[in-house]
């Protein structure tokens, strides 16, 4: 038996045709089955993975060897938070949700299968359905979204104010990569990128006491908020060399963690360069393009840790109890929203980085 009131048939749905193919369309509304939760959605994020797929990046279409991460045509969106409005057979004692709850689900609806599910890593799972890319999965820039019986779901705080609901899936991803770091007392630790992950992982980072904490970005403004989370010290490397001033602040050596959430592959370079002799460097970013650098740096000079991050695996959970609680400060991440019929706008705003950190919209 389904559980809630009777839903309109039609929806505004942005949906996935190809690079800068995206259409504003009427689309079903979906409907709860055994497990299954329907949300109205109160608000979706623009990610920067966003921007890379309606620009055509090879990682989300591929060709003819490796195939891309995205199936259109699919209604895109991965962040997100919502109404619950309807319940189908058994969802509610599932998923501890009940009609009218605000809620959450992790970006990747895992199969429960595969030998990284049965194995508890369920953020590699071998299918790769998270929401807005494949069509098993479709996302939240739409009136109204299903999270499949299989999804990982969560309940927000009442009350949580919605700008901040809006910050748990990013956050999410910022705690998994500074897990992914293992930051010991008194590392000097450099972020770079100052986007809404990146923000994130500063202030994360922060309740591990480093003895110095560094973030980079070439936005003023963003490195303005950064300060507020926590950051020491912030570099712009469009008016100074970064490395340089890194490897004076440390006497010569380097820091001890570089964690890259700037999306850019020129990013990589700086970090290995600035980097001490065994020291870790982690990678979250999704790349337009492939980054290619001297693997001797890595290997033969320094004897570096080089680690992947992706997603946010069992974080959701430390996401909305560190925003509740006030433990990372992310009132300032939220800059704009726009109605779902500008999702253009809201792309554009997010690549050219002029004013806007983490854009919402709003069906």
């Amino acid at each position: 038996m389904t559980h809630g009131p009777q839903l309109p048939k039609t929806m505004k749905a942005v949906v996935i045709y190809g690079a800068e193919d995206y259409r504003l369309e009427e689309a079903p509304v979906p409907q709860a089955g055994p497990g299954e939760v329907v949300i109205r959605v109160d608000h979706a994020g623009v990610c920067a993975s966003d921007v890379k797929c309606y620009t055509g990046a090879h990682h989300f279409w591929g060709d003819e060897v490796t195939p891309g991460a995205c199936e259109p045509p699919i209604i895109t969106g991965h962040e997100f938070a919502g109404e619950v409005v309807q319940l189908g057979e058994g969802a509610g004692e599932k998923h501890g949700l009940k009609i009218g709850d605000m809620a959450v689900s992790e970006q990747i609806v895992p199969c429960g299968e595969c030998r990284y599910c049965q194995t508890g890593r369920y953020w590699l799972c071998r299918e790769s359905h998270v929401y807005g890319f494949r069509q098993a999965v479709p996302g939240s820039w739409a009136e109204y979204m299903k999270f499949p019986a299989k999804a990982r779901n969560y309940k927000l705080p009442e009350g949580m104010p919605r700008t901040h609901s809006a910050v748990v899936e990013p956050l999410g991803c910022s705690i998994h990569a500074v897990q992914r770091a293992q930051i010991q007392l008194g590392d000097v630790v450099v972020i770079a990128g100052a986007g809404a992950i990146g923000l994130g992982m500063v202030g994360v980072a922060k309740l591990l006491n480093p003895s110095l904490l560094i973030s980079i970005d070439p936005k003023d403004y963003r490195l303005e908020v950064a300060k507020t989370l926590g950051a020491d010290l912030t570099l712009n490397p469009d008016k100074e060399d970064v490395v340089a001033r890194v490897q004076e602040l440390t006497d010569g050596y380097g820091c001890d963690v570089y964690i890259d959430a700037t999306g850019y592959a020129s990013s990589v370079l700086p970090g290995l360069l600035m980097l001490r002799k065994l020291g870790t460097f982690v990678e979250y970013g999704v790349f337009r393009e492939p980054a290619t650098i001297d693997w001797t740096i890595i290997g033969d000079k320094k004897e570096l840790s080089v680690l992947g991050a992706h997603l946010a695996p069992y974080c959701f959970p430390l996401a909305i109890d560190y925003i509740t609680r006030g433990l990372v400060d992310v009132s300032r991440i939220v800059t704009h929203e726009l109605p779902l019929e500008q999702y253009e706008k809201a792309l554009h705003m997010v690549h050219d980085a002029k004013e806007s950190i983490k854009v919402l919209l709003k069906p």
